[in-house]
């Protein structure tokens, strides 16, 4: 249902669902209006409405699966694989498309949801996408949450797998120079934790950064967390609810394994943003950017003005997301070389 409604022609969706919403000089994509107003009927409005950590998770699980593309985008192999973290193995999935050179290409990807929900299923959708559209290996990590496992634990994970990732690139098919990071909200802030971490160990570089809507600071509110703090999936109080499991009392948010923009961000890899206008990270993403130019790091900011947080799980259904996720695959192929 989602699907065919978001589907319809542009000028439809604004007969059906009203006039364009504007904020901040930006004007919300058709089929994403569509989206939150049928999001809204459904009374699914916000990530934490749940009463519990345990309710989110489930509740994103099942989110999850009302997006998802049905049947699921074929690969020539899905592998579930164990690898060393810092405090015991962490699960992974390792995704080869169609095609997939060997030794080939490979992204190890973070997924989102706030250092506190989310896993490989909620994201199984993306990594297959990414894989599929690309030509290139995806390993998914399935890395520690908050509260059980509150801040530096995903971070370490984070880097953690890449070095693994990039001990083991034989293992895994790929070829050592062109392994990248990547990652969507909190684990768009991994993916970069993770840059970082291999630059301060002498670690082999991530070839490329793909971060999408990244987290990348905890200790100050740009403005675009107020301006898009409420009607647009991601909420301010979802926000606050995820830093406050994963930043406990007493940790220090300004410290750059959590708010990567105080990092010092020279000499990390070329990185590709993808960010969404109607978002309350927007700001946080468009700075990350910024100071990474002033870095000398090469960087492109792909801000989406018309889309919404999340909008890489939204490939299934709505169009303009899967355009904004086709980019970032022509970013992902060409900093690759795949």
């Amino acid at each position: 249902m989602l699907k065919v409604v978001c589907g319809l022609p542009p000028w439809l969706l604004r007969r059906l669902f009203g006039q364009p919403i504007e904020v901040d000089g930006q004007t919300l994509a058709p089929d994403i209006q569509a989206l939150l107003a049928m999001a809204r009927l459904a009374g699914s409005e916000s990530f934490t409405e749940a009463s519990s950590v345990d309710a989110a998770r489930a509740y994103r699980l099942v989110e999850a699966e009302i997006v998802a593309e049905r049947p699921r985008i074929a690969m020539t192999r899905v592998e579930s694989l164990e690898l060393p973290g810092p405090d015991g193995p962490l699960a992974g999935r390792l995704y080869v498309p169609d095609g997939a050179a060997e030794p080939g290409p490979l992204l190890v990807y973070f997924h989102g949801g706030g250092w506190v929900i989310g896993d490989l299923e909620t994201h199984d959708g993306p990594c297959r996408f990414l894989a599929a559209n690309s030509g290139t290996r995806v390993l998914a990590i399935d890395y520690r949450l908050a509260p059980e496992h509150p801040f530096p634990a995903a971070a370490e994970d984070a880097g953690a797998a890449y070095a693994w990732a990039s001990a083991n690139a034989g293992r895994l098919g790929a070829d050592p120079d062109r392994i990248a990071v990547g990652g969507d909200s909190a684990g768009g802030n991994l993916a970069a934790v993770a840059a970082l971490h291999a630059r301060d160990a002498g670690l082999p570089l991530p070839a490329m950064q793909l971060l999408i809507y990244p987290v990348t600071v905890a200790d100050e509110e740009l403005p675009s967390r107020r301006t898009f703090g409420d009607g647009f999936l991601l909420t301010r109080p979802d926000m606050d609810f995820f830093e406050g499991h994963y930043l406990p009392p007493g940790s220090d948010r300004s410290d750059p394994r959590v708010s990567a923009l105080h990092a010092d961000l020279s000499g990390l890899p070329p990185a590709y943003l993808a960010i969404a206008g109607f978002d309350p990270l927007r700001d946080e993403g468009v700075a990350f950017a910024r100071r990474l130019e002033e870095a000398g790091v090469p960087v492109s900011l792909r801000l989406h003005p018309g889309l919404v947080h999340t909008f890489a799980n939204l490939t299934a259904i709505c169009p303009s997301a899967r355009q904004a996720m086709l980019e970032a695959v022509g970013a992902l192929r060409m900093g690759l070389g795949a």
